[in-house]
């Protein structure tokens, strides 16, 4: 191919082709690669996210206690045992209930 004899107009079209296929080239290699880390992971009984370290964690982000206590009206509500008590937990003691009722 002769370049200076192509136009300007050609030039960044052949410009422009050249970045797709170079684009397409890495993705398809990066492909590649992911696929046979994959089959390598998979024969020693590993996932590649297991050995990334990219699984997910069992407990919410941000969330350092597991809750402690749950209402038993909607168990949706829990408390941690830390920090101030909600107002159904300050309800039942204040009916006399023991806090161990609550437990999780």
């Amino acid at each position: 191919m002769e370049l200076d004899k192509l136009s300007r107009a050609e030039l960044l079209k052949l410009r422009a082709e050249v970045e797709n296929a170079i684009d397409t080239l890495d993705s398809r290699r990066k492909a590649e690669a992911r696929a046979a880390a994959e089959a390598t992971a998979k024969q020693h009984g590993y996932s590649l996210d297991e050995l990334l370290g990219n699984e997910k964690k069992s407990r919410k982000a941000g969330q350092k206690n597991p809750p402690k206590y749950r209402n038993p009206a909607d168990p949706v509500q829990t408390w941690t045992g830390r920090g101030r008590q909600p107002a159904w937990i300050k309800e039942a003691l204040a009916a006399g209930k023991p806090l161990e009722d609550f437990e999780i």
